[in-house]
């Protein structure tokens, strides 16, 4: 998921580790796994700030660890991030060196054509254990967070659950990719949103529906491990991933790119140095503030041992882009991702937000063509890196486990026009505890000159009951569910008191609903003057 690095300023991210070494720090721990780059981010449980964790010889840059691996036979040499690249040029590099493996672990229908000697998935355990051993020890971890990709989520969440169950760590908690993206840059729930991630060799597209809004539940990470234990076949606490719209993609990414670049110079280039050297320049040019016409001078290696200088302009830069095709590609792209989506009653207008990840999205030509595609749409650039590490600790606040509700909650009222009272759902099954937000609820008078109202709570039967027919002496369900029942509490109803009295129909109470750390259903009441007339505790939920 993550590209070429940009020209980021780390200093919002970044606390001075030197005022930390005295003493470690204990929190939380945010691996995502990139095709081309590997973020570390780590949360201390009494800062707000994260921290890009940075490793000698293995980061590239505070938080950022190239997803390269050497490991060389006999000697089972083994090394990654910075330490695998400069290996890269080595005698039986075919072998030994390994990188784009991550987008094949867990994906049975892209085939490895590589010759290396390990496999994507033993390839990702070799660079996951080695990168697990190296975090400094001033750090220590509670809690880990993984990001999953959600087209590969299953076989992918499988590799992760064989890998971690040794890790010397109490809680382990999976996301997926889409969803941790959107929540790092505060998308709401529910929303639609189509990512363009142009990573170092890939191009991917996708429209994602991530999960709740419009009372549903929320996204919420899978627990892996808790207190030590290994829960992935019996936690409660399943993952909801975003849905996928649809999808559409290549293998053409940055590499690509600075090849062009060098390409545009010296045809026929032969040394490896001249890409770092183009990848370099091309960041420099995704920057903003860059002006179009000033041109920058860049030294590639044209001999053995002789530079020859040449000079590239953002105009320049947009000229090898658009003649090596790379805007009629991604056109082709978007109609096939739009066409998709559109047989499952989807176009262009009914998204909510479109997200640039990856560094190949951050050139401007890519936003302003993006931006005329689909101009009504807004537009968000997360920093490149560490979007979708942020997203996923943000799922998991500080180091505390949300529950789920293992039944609804509904309060009973009474429906004027049928005459009859009915049961309206205020919290569902599924959704985390405690809330962060209320659930608010307006009630009007069931009858004229009403003072006193009832609040009657609840709760859905664990167990839903299903009708069985037989036939043949075999049971079957019948085509038609009974729906769920609902058992009201035992407990007293809350009486609410009001000094004004209404009429039938007129809104006149305000209930804002929440449930605590302890498991109690809360309510604040206010009238339709919005003057505060309480809170009671309706009764635990446990």
């Amino acid at each position: 998921m993550i590209g070429p690095i940009q020209n980021i300023n780390y200093k919002k991210h970044l606390i001075d580790l030197k005022n930390y070494m005295k003493e470690s720090l204990s929190g939380t721990l945010a691996i995502d796994l990139g095709n081309t780059n590997t973020v570390v981010i780590f949360q201390d449980q009494k800062e707000t700030n994260p921290i890009l964790v940075e490793i000698p010889n293995i980061t590239s840059y505070p938080g950022v660890i190239p997803t390269a691996v050497w490991f060389e036979k006999p000697s089972k040499d083994l090394k990654i991030g910075m330490s695998a690249l400069k290996m890269r040029d080595s005698s039986n590099t075919d072998l030994f060196f390994h990188s784009n493996f991550k987008r094949l672990i867990g994906n049975p229908i892209e085939k490895n054509y590589q010759k290396n000697i390990l496999n994507p998935a033993e390839c990702g355990e070799k660079f996951f254990r080695f990168l697990w051993e190296n975090i400094p020890k001033e750090y220590q971890v509670k809690r880990l967070i993984i990001s999953a990709p959600i087209d590969t989520y299953k076989g992918y969440r499988e590799w992760l659950v064989n890998l971690c169950g040794e890790l010397a760590v109490d809680e382990i908690a999976l996301v997926d990719e889409p969803t941790a993206a959107s929540l790092g840059i505060n998308v709401p729930f529910g929303s639609k949103i189509l990512t363009l991630d142009i990573g170092g060799s890939t191009i991917d597209m996708n429209i994602v529906k991530i999960e709740g809004g419009e009372g549903k539940s929320g996204p919420i990470a899978e627990l892996l491990k808790f207190n030590g234990n290994n829960v992935s076949s019996i936690s409660k606490q399943k993952i909801r991933c975003a849905e996928i719209i649809s999808k559409a993609g290549s293998k053409i990414g940055g590499k690509d790119i600075d090849q062009w670049i060098v390409d545009y110079f010296i045809p026929g280039n032969k040394y490896p140095i001249n890409l770092l050297t183009a990848e370099q320049i091309k960041c420099k040019l995704s920057s903003s503030k860059i002006k179009y016409e000033d041109e920058y001078p860049v030294k590639f290696l044209i001999e053995e041992y002789q530079e020859k200088e040449f000079f590239l302009s953002k105009e320049i830069f947009e000229k090898i882009i658009i003649e090596n095709n790379l805007l009629n590609h991604l056109n082709a792209l978007l109609k096939d991702l739009l066409n998709e989506a559109r047989g499952k009653f989807l176009t262009a207008d009914d998204l909510d937000v479109i997200i640039l990840v990856g560094g190949g999205s951050q050139i401007p030509l890519i936003k302003e063509w993006i931006t005329k595609k689909i101009a009504k749409v807004q537009i968000k650039t997360p920093p490149p890196i560490e979007s979708i590490a942020l997203g996923a600790l943000s799922m998991t606040p500080g180091v505390k486990i949300k529950d789920i509700l293992t039944k609804g909650l509904s309060i009973r009222l009474f429906n004027k026009r049928e005459q009859k009272h009915f049961w309206h759902p205020i919290f569902c099954k599924g959704q985390t505890w405690p809330t962060e937000n209320p659930f608010k609820l307006i009630l009007q008078a069931s009858k004229n000159n009403q003072k006193i109202f009832e609040i009657i709570i609840g709760e859905t039967k664990k167990d839903r009951e299903y009708d069985v027919i037989y036939e043949n002496g075999l049971p079957k369900l019948s085509e038609v569910q009974s729906e769920e029942a609902i058992l009201k509490w035992e407990k007293e109803p809350l009486k609410i008191t009001i000094k004004n009295k209404f009429n039938l129909g007129e809104d006149n109470l305000i209930l804002f609903f929440n449930i605590s750390k302890k498991a109690d259903l809360l309510v604040k009441c206010f009238d339709r003057k919005d003057e505060f007339l309480g809170e009671y505790n309706l009764g635990n939920i446990s």
